[in-house]
């Protein structure tokens, strides 16, 4: 396990710097995730500064144009950038919220938008993203397009990620922020991070009050 700095967000109150953990599944080739997981000291973090949605129009898994700004505009959102192919923490972080998703009323569930934006979009086909969503929750959103323009619209929200890379071994090296964009439906902005260290009890309590606009 190494550690190295991947960012520095003023945004975030209780964290003055997201490290990155590489963690080798021990397979050649599957790729090593390298994730910023925060250092706050609540998993639910309140920004300082309310940060817009990213500007993305990218495919979705069913192969179709998706907005992002316009498609979520007036729905409590989740925004999570990851990909298929991690090992670890994306798919854990998804489940955490399918587990919460899952408590909520009928109404405030479809009201609900998730949205999974492939870090990985050379192998995250909207097929693939199809399947893997599905075996999660089909009604969360899968994104994927041009690498530059999901990079962009990921530090425009103060997450980074890198182009996935392979290494000489054969290990593909994917690095992307962990933070879970959290924004509310009043006015469309961003407002709370979940931060890595966030269980699916986290969010259970915190998802109901975000639906109504509310600070978690």
């Amino acid at each position: 396990m190494r550690r190295r700095t991947l960012l520095t967000s003023a945004a975030l109150a209780a964290a003055a710097a997201l490290s990155l953990t590489a963690c080798d599944g021990g397979d050649a080739n599957k790729p090593v995730a390298e994730v910023s997981g925060g250092t706050a000291a609540k998993p639910i973090v309140t920004l300082d500064n309310p940060l817009p949605k990213p500007d993305l129009v990218l495919t979705d898994s069913d192969g179709k144009k998706y907005d992002l700004t316009e498609r979520t505009k007036g729905h409590p959102t989740l925004i999570y950038f990851g990909y298929t192919n991690c090992p670890d923490v994306c798919p854990l972080t998804m489940a955490n919220i399918a587990v919460a998703v899952k408590q909520l009323p009928k109404a405030e569930q479809k009201d609900l938008r998730v949205v999974f934006v492939t870090s990985d979009p050379e192998r995250d086909t909207p097929a693939a993203l199809k399947k893997w969503l599905g075996g999660i929750n089909k009604d969360f959103v899968g994104l994927t397009g041009s690498f530059d323009a999901i990079q962009s619209g990921a530090r425009s929200v103060n997450i980074g990620i890198e182009k996935p890379v392979k290494k000489k071994n054969g290990d593909v090296v994917s690095t992307h922020g962990a933070q879970v964009l959290l924004s509310s439906p009043k006015d469309d902005k961003i407002h709370w991070m979940g931060m890595q260290e966030a269980t699916s009890g986290n969010y259970t309590a915190a998802i109901p009050k975000i639906i109504k606009g509310q600070n978690p």
